[in-house]
């Protein structure tokens, strides 16, 4: 027991540079408190003296602000950091070395009996006011960001934010799709819409921007495939006329590029610099027939 308790509370130095000395911890941290009371309520919970146990849970509840269901797992080192709000369902499991922030929730989605609580496998940490809500496993080292809500499997190693949450970053990830789209040719089709996909580069983990920049490699293969139709069509017919794309004009978008430049302004580029001849030529207006 003493052993455990040295356990737990050198990791609240490990991963709180606030905490100063031993005495402080064992006696200001809730996060602590909770730990040691649910290990009481989870042991009487197994005995079967489940009313005994729910009431230890109360009490601890309302001495902490922290509720932790006896029924509930909870293994090694296990920290709660500030605490206020954090709520642990009954089937929830939770691994070795997990650290939690206030607010987080490890909720379930079901009223029927059985595994409805996520498993948090050794290593998580989960940000403040998360929700994680599911009888599904967050694998070894994943961290979810605040605020994040969560109803699908993580990936280990993975990082996840956002409402739904979705998976930004892997410890090793997926090979990115190499595109046969020429630099030049896609440069050229994002300065013709006049969009800089947020100002955010193709390594950075967001997936907005990525879908965007999917969006103008789509529209670029679209582009190039039109104007080999236009010329197989010239061949096939002389008197196939020519004609000019309708211009796209800067006031049409003018109200989008305002609330994207004001969060995130364009970057500079020197005003003697001029792209290359090739880009001049890709971003000139087309011409088709028809």
């Amino acid at each position: 027991m003493l052993e455990r308790l040295r356990e737990d509370i050198n990791s609240v130095f490990a991963r709180d540079p606030a905490a100063r000395n031993f005495l402080e911890v064992l006696t200001n941290y809730p996060g602590l408190h909770a730990l040691l009371v649910h290990r009481c309520s989870h042991w009487l919970w197994r005995k079967n003296l489940k009313w005994l146990a729910r009431s230890l849970s109360t009490f601890s509840r309302w001495l902490t602000g922290i509720e932790i269901h006896p029924g509930a797992t909870v293994g090694r080192r296990f920290f709660i950091d500030h605490g206020m709000g954090v709520v642990i369902g009954e089937t929830a499991e939770v691994g070795d070395d997990v650290t939690l922030y206030q607010g987080v929730t490890l909720g379930g989605t079901s009223w029927n009996k059985g595994k409805r609580h996520p498993t948090l496998e050794d290593g998580v940490i989960v940000g403040a006011g998360a929700k994680i809500l599911g009888p599904f496993t967050v694998g070894t080292g994943a961290k979810i960001g605040s605020n994040a809500v969560v109803t699908k499997e993580v990936p280990a190693g993975a990082t996840v934010v956002g409402i739904p949450g979705k998976v930004v970053q892997r410890v090793d990830p997926d090979q990115a799709e190499e595109l046969d789209v020429d630099p030049a040719r896609r440069e050229a089709m994002r300065r013709k819409f006049g969009f800089d996909a947020y100002g955010v580069s193709q390594d950075m983990p967001d997936p907005v921007a990525r879908s965007i920049q999917a969006m103008l490699d789509h529209m670029h293969a679209v582009d190039e495939r039109i104007e080999r139709m236009c010329t197989t069509l010239r061949k096939v017919d002389a008197s196939y006329r020519d004609g000019r794309l309708p211009a796209l004009r800067d006031e049409d978008f003018a109200d989008i590029l305002a609330d994207v430049d004001s969060c995130c302004p364009p970057r500079e580029t020197p005003d003697e610099e001029e792209p290359p001849q090739g880009e001049r030529e890709a971003a000139a207006p087309r011409r088709y027939n028809g």
